[in-house]
């Protein structure tokens, strides 16, 4: 059980409306989002973030920056949702989905420019900065706009993290677990 007790059905109007802007048909709030919208203001800037929308990085990349992050964060909550619904789409192998959770950002299973985007989520993560190197190794294969995108998403999912796991949220029952090994 969280720690905060989410919100029950049936949902204000206005949270109605954005779950199911945001919800695949016939699927329930997620028990973040229900637990977020207990209060307004969070949910409000919650909301605000945006970064599910057709931005600059395609699906695959934004997805893995997504899945390192959360799971450098140990975040099997948010991670195993993304999983569960993204990596079909974004045509992540299981090899792959495996290796953002127990690979390092060189395993063989990614190309040159998704080693460097998975370096630069770790380097991020472990360090809030990226060395001159780094940079450059990341600038080689995505422009401003697209970096810009990636930082964004590693803070933001950072945040998701902070909630998912400060809030001890139940994983859900239809989303992937962490593999072990």
């Amino acid at each position: 059980m969280s720690r905060l007790a989410p919100l029950e059905p049936p949902y204000a109007a206005d949270i109605q409306a954005d779950c199911d802007r945001i919800m695949p048909q016939d699927v329930p709030p997620l028990v973040l989002f229900r637990t977020i919208a207990t209060s307004k203001r969070a949910w409000t800037k919650f909301r605000a973030a945006s970064l599910l929308d057709r931005g600059p990085l395609s699906l695959r990349e934004r997805e893995i920056v997504i899945d390192r992050t959360c799971a450098l964060t140990r975040c099997e909550y948010e991670w195993g949702v993304h999983v569960t619904i993204f990596a079909q789409a974004a045509k992540l192998t299981g090899e792959q989905v495996r290796a953002t959770v127990l690979e390092p950002a060189e395993a063989a299973c990614w190309t040159d420019a998704e080693q460097a985007l998975i370096a630069a989520v770790d380097a991020l993560h472990h360090r809030a900065t990226l060395t001159r190197r780094e940079f450059e190794a990341l600038a080689a294969y995505f422009d401003g706009a697209k970096i810009l995108e990636i930082f964004q998403l590693c803070g933001f999912y950072r945040t998701v993290a902070y909630l998912a796991n400060g809030l001890d949220l139940p994983l859900e029952p239809t989303a992937m677990r962490f593999p072990e090994s």
